[in-house]
C-alpha cells in the first residue's frame, strides 16, 4: 500500500533553477519576453556590508576631492542595508577613523566602549578564568560592541549622501562576461517564477548593470564569487578554505545584571577539545539592557552527530552563563558562516573585470574572531586602485574589463597582511593531539613571543570535508567488516546444510 502511494504521488524536483534546468527546453517558457533592461556605471559594487558600502564611500569620496564624476552603483539582497547583518560585534575602529575621522560628530552608532575584558575555560561545572596578556589577540582595549546591523544602516546613508546609488532588495543572481572572458557587470535576479519553475504573469527579468570594474564583496561562500574561483582559477595556490558557523541572539536582562562594555568569552564545554569553537557575550549599552551572545563552531568537527546549535543551548545552560539571562527574553537570533583558513586561504584578488574584498576572500582574523575592520580596508584600498586606473589619461587594458591589479599590490603592502599573516599559525595549531588547548598554549608561546615572526608555516589538515571523508572511510570499513562477518556466517551455514544432505 505504501508502495502503491509513493509511486501514485508525483517526487518534486529539488531545484528548478534555470541553471539546472535550461528554460529554453523547457515548454511552459515559449514565447516569454526574455529581454533584460540594462545600466551602464562605472563601478558596480556586489554587497552592501562593511565592506560593499566601504569601497562605494571611498570612491565617491575620491571622486569629489579631484572633481571627478564617477557613477557608482550598490546592489544588496536585503529589503534595506543592514537587514541581513547579525547584530553584535566587536569593533576595531581603525578602519572606520580611516574612512570617517569624525565619525564621532557625523552620529556613527559607536555607542559602547570595551571597558571590561573576561577569558575562560568552561568545564561541565566550573568557569577556569584565563589572563588576558597585552599583545594576544583577544585584547579588546580601544575597541566597541556594535550593533554592526545599525553601524551598516549608517554606512548605507552617507554613502547615498555622497552620491551612491544603493539599490537594496535586488540580489546579484548572474555574473556576465565579455566576450574576451572578462567580467562585464552583474545581472539581477528575475522576480514572478513560481515554486515549481514556471513564469507568473507578473514574471519580470532583472536589470543587468555593466561596469568597467565589478567589486564582489558577497561575504562568506558566496555563490558568485565561487564561480569565479573556477572560471579564473583564483584558488590555484592558496590551501582550501575552511569554515565555521557563528550563532548569535540578542536578549534583553534583568538591569541588575547588566554590565555596559563588558565583553566575556569562553572555550571548552560543552565541545571537546578536538572541536574548534567557542562563545562571546557583549553587553551593549544602546538605552536598554541588551546582551548580545552567540556560539562559533568550526565546520571540521569530528564528530559527525554534533549540532551546533544544540551545543550553544547547552552552553546558555551553564552556572556562569544562565544567571546572565534568567529572566531575560531573547528578541532576535540568527546564523553566519564564517571563513576560518586566514591567510594560507587567501585566494587571488584580482580577474579581469572584478575583484575581491572583505570576507568573500575571507580576510577575517579567526583568533580576533573579527572581520569587520580588515573588510573595511580592503574596500578602502580597492576603491583607491579602481580610482588610479579610471583616472589614468593613457588608459591601456588588454580587456574589456579592467584588472586592477594594484589592488592585490596595495593590500600585501598594508597593515591587514601583516596582521594576518602573525595569526596565520594559531588555527592550524588547534589540530593536535591536545586539540584546542594546543592552539591555546600555541598562542601563549609563539605569538606572545614571537608575533608572527615563527620562520614557518603551519597548513590546515585540509577542506571542511576532510573529517566527514574520514568518517565516511570508517563507516564503510565498519559496513565492509559486517558485510564480511555475515558472508563468513552463511559460508558455514552452507556448509553445514550440504553435509547434513550429504548424510
Amino acid at each position: 500500500h505504501t508502495a502503491g502511494y509513493a509511486s501514485a504521488t508525483p517526487v518534486p524536483r529539488i531545484t528548478t533553477h534555470y541553471t539546472i534546468h535550461p528554460r529554453d527546453k523547457d515548454k511552459r517558457w515559449e514565447g516569454v519576453n526574455m529581454e533584460r533592461f540594462a545600466e551602464e556605471a562605472d563601478v558596480v559594487i556586489v554587497g552592501g556590508g562593511p565592506a560593499g558600502l566601504s569601497a562605494a564611500i571611498r570612491l565617491k569620496q575620491l571622486a569629489t576631492e579631484h572633481g571627478k564624476e564617477i557613477r557608482v552603483c550598490l546592489v544588496e539582497k536585503a529589503s534595506q542595508i543592514g537587514g541581513h547583518t547579525l547584530s553584535g560585534a566587536c569593533l576595531e575602529p581603525r578602519s572606520l577613523e580611516e574612512l570617517f575621522p569624525d565619525w564621532k560628530e557625523r552620529g556613527a552608532p559607536l555607542n559602547t566602549p570595551v571597558t571590561e575584558d573576561k577569558f575562560g575555560i568552561l568545564t561541565k561545572k566550573y568557569r577556569i578564568p584565563v589572563p588576558i596578556l597585552p599583545g594576544l589577540p583577544m585584547v579588546n582595549h580601544g575597541n566597541y560592541i556594535v550593533r554592526l546591523g545599525h553601524l551598516v544602516a549608517w554606512l548605507g546613508q552617507q554613502a547615498e549622501a555622497l552620491g551612491v546609488e544603493v539599490y537594496p532588495g535586488y540580489a546579484a543572481a548572474e555574473v556576465l562576461f565579455h566576450e574576451d572572458g572578462s567580467v562585464k557587470g552583474i545581472a539581477t535576479n528575475d522576480v514572478g517564477i513560481q515554486k515549481d519553475g514556471a513564469p507568473k504573469a507578473t514574471f519580470e527579468r532583472g536589470l543587468e548593470l555593466h561596469a568597467k570594474v565589478t567589486i564582489f564583496a558577497e561575504g562568506c561562500h558566496g555563490h558568485l564569487a565561487k564561480q569565479l574561483y573556477k572560471k579564473y582559477n583564483l584558488r590555484e595556490n592558496c590551501q582550501p578554505q575552511s569554515y565555521g558557523i557563528g550563532l548569535k541572539e540578542l536578549w534583553t536582562i534583568d538591569e541588575k545584571k547588566w554590565k555596559p562594555g563588558r565583553i566575556e568569552h569562553t572555550v571548552g564545554w560543552p565541545l571537546d577539545r578536538h572541536t574548534y569553537g567557542g562563545s562571546f557575550l557583549y553587553h551593549l549599552n544602546e538605552g536598554e539592557p541588551l546582551v548580545a551572545l552567540g556560539f562559533v563552531v568550526g565546520l571540521d568537527y569530528q564528530n559527525p552527530y554534533l549540532n551546533p546549535f544544540r551545543e550553544f543551548q547547552r552552553w546558555k545552560h551553564h552556572p556562569s552563563v544562565q544567571p546572565t539571562l534568567e529572566g531575560g527574553k531573547r528578541i532576535a537570533y540568527g546564523a553566519r558562516a564564517l571563513n576560518e583558513g586566514g591567510f594560507q586561504s587567501i585566494p587571488k584578488l584580482t580577474f579581469p573585470g572584478g575583484l575581491l574584498i572583505g570576507c568573500s576572500p575571507g580576510l577575517m582574523n579567526v583568533p580576533k574572531i573579527k572581520g569587520t575592520h580588515t573588510a573595511m580596508k580592503s574596500g578602502i584600498l580597492a576603491s583607491e586602485a579602481i580610482f588610479n586606473q579610471l583616472t589614468k589619461e593613457n588608459l591601456q587594458s588588454k580587456t574589456l574589463g579592467l584588472h586592477v591589479q594594484e589592488y592585490e599590490e596595495n593590500l600585501k603592502k598594508s597593515w591587514v597582511w601583516k596582521e594576518l599573516y602573525s595569526v596565520r599559525n594559531i588555527r592550524p595549531s588547534c589540530h593536535t593531539a591536545l586539540g584546542l588547548y594546543g592552539g591555546m598554549l600555541y598562542t601563549g608561546v609563539f605569538y606572545w613571543i614571537l608575533r608572527g615572526m615563527e620562520p614557518w608555516t603551519l597548513k590546515h589538515p585540509g577542506n571542511y570535508f576532510y573529517y566527514l571523508l574520514k568518517d565516511t572511510k570508517y563507516l564503510c570499513k565498519s559496513l565492509l567488516g559486517e558485510v564480511e562477518a555475515r558472508t563468513d556466517l552463511v559460508n558455514i551455514q552452507a556448509e553445514k546444510s550440504h553435509n547434513v544432505v550429504k548424510k
